[in-house]
């Protein structure tokens, strides 16, 4: 039976974000980025001065890749953008889809450069979805008939990717090629979470392979060895926690976002923290998420 750990945290940031999600961190400057999804914001924190400052968008923004100190590879609504750190101008980089109708959701870099970035319908369309390739520009449909693609993580050692569809929560498992990050078989379950409450959302692999996935509807965020065995729970002060991610300069804190979307009054104050963004009041051996190879 897994433990369940209290929440010993704190806030990293209280503002209440209606879609929190896609964190990432990076460790030259030692700053934490997520995005409010359906607000179009880009979050950044600075984790040793505090600083926080609030980057406006023109599109729903949901996946930050790294590629250098000054350049910052952003997934959207309208496609694959190259962000200028410095002065946040935006250069379109690549397409992802045609479809109007859908967005950009989860994504992670893998460890040979290349991006795994999805997509979903803007109201959640059955089966309207995909998951996508992204090597130097080159944008390659790997899945399709998704109805909520979140949980993109990755092995150490680039050997292994795993993914979700929220609407069903099975958490899949399948083997890639390390040098690229393609898929070199079928995917299968690791982990079926469909008769148990909640949905599972946005996932990291640690430096042992274990992977860490935000439980939404349940305030968590659960740990998987990679044989498929929950071992852990941590609760998290917001019912509707979305995504985590490594920080710091060891890599060893961990940042969970939430959001407060599609609660009425009563459920907002009922949720008085749903929508911020926390830090876990655990140790935990994370490791960098690979910089995007241009």
């Amino acid at each position: 039976m897994s433990e369940t750990i209290p929440f010993s945290g704190k806030v990293l940031s209280d503002l209440p974000l209606e879609l929190g999600e896609g964190p990432t961190f990076d460790p030259a400057t030692g700053t934490a980025w997520w995005f409010n999804i359906k607000g179009r914001e880009l979050h950044e924190l600075h984790l040793e001065t505090g600083r926080k400052t609030l980057h406006a968008l023109p599109f729903m923004g949901s996946v930050l890749a790294v590629i250098d100190p000054k350049r910052q590879l952003i997934a959207s609504d309208r496609g694959l953008f190259i962000r200028d750190t410095i002065s946040g101008e935006l250069t379109a980089y690549a397409a992802l889809e045609s479809n109007p109708g859908n967005r950009s959701n989860d994504g992670r870099v893998h460890p040979s450069g290349s991006l795994w970035v999805s997509t979903m319908g803007r109201k959640a369309e059955k089966e309207a979805g995909a998951i996508y390739h992204v090597a130097k520009g080159a944008v390659t449909r790997i899945y399709g008939g998704i109805s909520i693609p979140n949980g993109i993580c990755f092995s150490p050692d680039g050997t292994t990717g795993y993914f979700v569809d929220s609407a069903i929560n099975h958490i899949m498992r399948v083997d890639l090629d390390p040098k690229t990050g393609l898929p070199g078989g079928e995917a299968t379950v690791f982990s079926d979470q469909s008769g148990n409450p909640g949905d599972v959302d946005g996932s990291v692999c640690d430096a042992d392979g274990r992977i860490w996935n935000a439980r939404w509807g349940q305030g968590a965020v659960d740990v998987y060895t990679p044989e498929g065995t929950h071992i852990a729970r941590h609760a998290v002060p917001a019912s509707q926690s979305s995504c985590p991610a490594f920080i710091g300069a060891k890599a060893d804190r961990l940042l969970v976002t939430s959001a407060w979307q599609d609660m009425d009054d009563a459920a907002r104050k009922a949720d008085a923290k749903a929508g911020q963004t926390f830090e876990l009041g655990v140790t935990v051996n994370g490791r960098f998420e690979p910089a995007y190879t241009l």
